[in-house]
């Protein structure tokens, strides 16, 4: 098991950073790998389980293990067939905006393939968003 770390900075407020995590409908308007979620529920929380389907229809299962709300930290596990992977999400206030942080751990080919949508992903997250994009 190998883990990665990356981080991106931006001009989003935090707090809607944090929405944009928080609601599984909104990842696919932030992260281009996404074409949707199949989601329980309409907010993240402990527990909640669900599917996501990558832009080449490909679905990977996942369940969040652990929501701080105030801390703005979440946890998941993503299993895509054999593959296995625990992200680590943090969202922090900056003066100019946001900055948010990921901790992956999997196998490294799974980390080495994941690691430029991420951060293609993260730097989207945090970037400029309007309130008709679907920030609440």
């Amino acid at each position: 098991m190998t883990s990665l770390t990356l981080r991106a900075e931006g001009p989003a407020p935090a707090e809607d950073v944090w929405t944009r995590y928080a609601v599984p409908a909104l990842w696919p308007t932030w992260s281009p790998q996404i074409r949707a979620v199949r989601v329980e529920d309409g907010r993240i929380a402990p527990g909640t389980r669900g599917e996501v389907v990558s832009f080449l229809g490909v679905s990977a299962r996942f369940v969040v293990e652990s929501v701080d709300e105030e801390r703005r930290r979440w946890t998941w596990r993503v299993r895509l067939g054999p593959v296995r992977l625990r992200l680590h999400h943090a969202v922090l206030a900056r003066p100019a905006g946001s900055a948010t942080t990921l901790r992956i751990e999997g196998p490294a080919l799974a980390l080495a393939a994941y690691a430029g949508p991420a951060r293609w992903a993260m730097g989207r997250l945090v970037g400029e968003w309007s309130r008709s994009s679907g920030s609440s």
